[in-house]
């Protein structure tokens, strides 16, 4: 008798859990667009089947890691789901400021549904959007009221999109349908500088008044809520926030103790300072970065704590970053390629200087085995071997959390040998504590970008291009909301987690080998699968350690 996993035409729940991801993926390439209504239409289907298939799959699911990706793919599909409610919100939030161009992104959807062209009534759609585009412009530079300069920054970056799409549509049939470019050459053109303008109108009425340009978008307490019970996660943002101040107490005082051996009365800024200063001469950082990624594979390796297979040890490169890149990643970026953020012969005297103090030696000791190995270049390489499917299940709490619980694990066996290397790896989990108070103060409307730029002055030490810079990266829309938080939390996460593994009589290399070879997921999920607890859709209540606070 056929199992319900054969009846669908699945081998495997792995291949089950891959057809779904791919699915939602192609959509995602052919559905015109975040904000297009056939896209969510077409979105809401696939979910629809896969709510429908998820029951039968999970009552006959017996093997631990069956079961744990099928309760994965449900709570997948649940928050999928609300994410398209959010989006719809989003985009009717908008509507006031970009009216009349959702027949626009309907053309980019029916060119994509193969349907013939109407170019007389396409041109009609296009200068009808013009037209409102223009009284919209025309309230928005009024004395009426003004939107939120959150909203204002979307709908901003949503007319571009549009505008995207749009050239997209017309290039296609431009070039050779004489009759449609008769018709729509110049409601096109006109439409698409409308775009411009109105966008330009929405980011001058976001820009905040420090003229920095970082806007970001808060989605609210309840927001952060369900995408902390997305990564199971049973905690307040709240508590979130008083564990990582009492993390950073724990940094200042460590601070002062290594202020104090490098002979300045514990002066935990005075040290920071001078660790600044300690930086190669130009041309010098990449024989730098060598040096400290083999002296991490060699630590890791004779410590007995990781597998590092032949080809993941050798197989890293290393880039410099861009100025411009180094913008909004003043600092290192890694995965099989480790990025490298420093001075270039380029930029201005100030920022050339800004960028010499903040990859100095020891800061760069505490993110090379970050990026590379034990932290992310490892991660990728188990990732593309083992069940490479749970890619669906990404978590920052996973990916991140990993690699500053290596930076932690790596300080509590002496890696930081001298004082200074200590306020280089402190100066890290200081900034770590400080993203999950900013981050989540910030998506709560209780602080704003300036403020957060000046809580990475004044409590980490960054230089206020690093700080800027950093604030950048966190709100500009590359990373989602709890990205930032998930460095520290997830590291508690893995570190709570190693623990209990080595009381029940694991050893540090089996831990951490099966932790990668099971891929990512949420790390509750990783612990219920190695310590043989029972595998449920059951609200988590595991919290490393962590407790609410009144």
């Amino acid at each position: 008798m056929a199992t319900e996993l054969q009846r669908l035409g699945f081998a495997t729940v792995g291949e089950a859990v891959g057809w779904f991801d791919q699915d939602w993926r192609d959509l995602d390439q052919q559905g015109g667009g975040r904000w297009s209504a056939w896209g969510r239409v077409r979105f809401t289907e696939l979910l629809d089947r896969w709510q429908d298939w998820l029951p039968g799959l999970l009552a006959e699911a017996e093997a631990p890691d069956d079961r744990a990706d099928l309760v994965l793919l449900s709570r997948t599909v649940a928050a999928r789901r609300r994410d398209l409610e959010q989006e719809a919100r989003q985009w009717n939030e908008m509507q006031p400021l970009l009216p009349g161009l959702a027949p626009i992104i309907g053309l980019q959807d029916a060119r994509r549904r193969h349907e013939p062209a109407d170019p007389e009534g396409d041109a009609s759609l296009l200068s009808d959007a013009v037209a409102s585009l223009a009284a919209a412009r025309t309230a928005l530079e009024g004395d009426g009221s003004r939107p939120a300069p959150h909203v204002a920054h979307r709908a901003a970056r949503a007319a571009m999109a549009v505008a995207d799409a749009l050239r997209s549509w017309y290039d296609f049939r431009a070039g050779y349908d004489p009759v449609m470019a008769w018709w729509t050459a110049r409601p096109h053109e006109q439409l698409q500088a409308a775009l411009t303008e109105q966008a330009e109108a929405l980011r001058h009425v976001a820009e905040p008044a420090s003229g920095h340009g970082i806007v970001g978008d808060p989605v609210g307490r309840d927001e952060l809520l369900r995408q902390l019970d997305d990564a199971m996660i049973p905690l307040s943002p709240e508590a979130l926030i008083a564990a990582a101040d009492r993390e950073m107490e724990w940094c200042v005082r460590e601070m002062s103790r290594a202020a104090s051996d490098m002979g300045l009365g514990g002066d935990g800024r005075a040290a920071l300072e001078r660790v600044k200063g300690l930086h190669g001469p130009p041309g010098s950082q990449p024989g730098l970065i060598r040096d400290l990624a083999f002296e991490a594979i060699a630590t890791v390796e004779e410590g007995d704590l990781l597998t590092v297979p032949p080809v993941a040890r050798d197989g890293w490169l290393m880039e410099m970053m861009t100025a411009e890149d180094q913008k909004a990643n003043p600092f290192f970026l890694g995965g099989d390629t480790i990025r490298v953020s420093y001075p270039t012969s380029g930029m201005d005297h100030d920022n050339k200087l800004m960028s010499l103090r903040a990859n100095n030696r020891p800061f760069a000791r505490a993110t090379v085995h970050h990026e590379l190995v034990p932290g992310h270049h490892m991660q990728a390489y188990y990732a593309r071997r083992c069940r490479p499917y749970r890619r669906l299940f990404g978590t920052p709490f996973w990916t991140e959390g990993w690699a500053l619980h290596w930076e932690m694990l790596l300080w509590d066996r002496g890696f930081a040998a001298t004082p200074e290397e200590r306020v280089g790896m402190l100066f890290w989990r200081t900034h770590r504590c400080a993203r999950v108070a900013f981050s989540l103060r910030f998506h709560m409307g209780l602080m704003t970008a300036d403020e957060c730029i000046a809580m990475l002055v004044q409590k980490v030490g960054h230089e206020p291009s690093t700080a800027e810079a950093e604030v950048r990266r966190s709100f500009r829309g590359d990373y989602p909301p709890l990205y930032q938080c998930a460095y520290l939390v997830g590291a508690w996460q893995v570190q709570a987690l190693r623990r209990e593994a080595l009381a029940a009589g694991w050893a540090d290399r089996a831990f951490h080998d099966a932790f990668l070879r099971g891929n990512c997921m949420p790390v509750a999920m990783a612990r219920r699968l190695l310590l043989g607890l029972p595998i449920e859709d059951a609200p988590e209540q595991w919290r490393f350690g962590i407790e609410e606070t009144q």
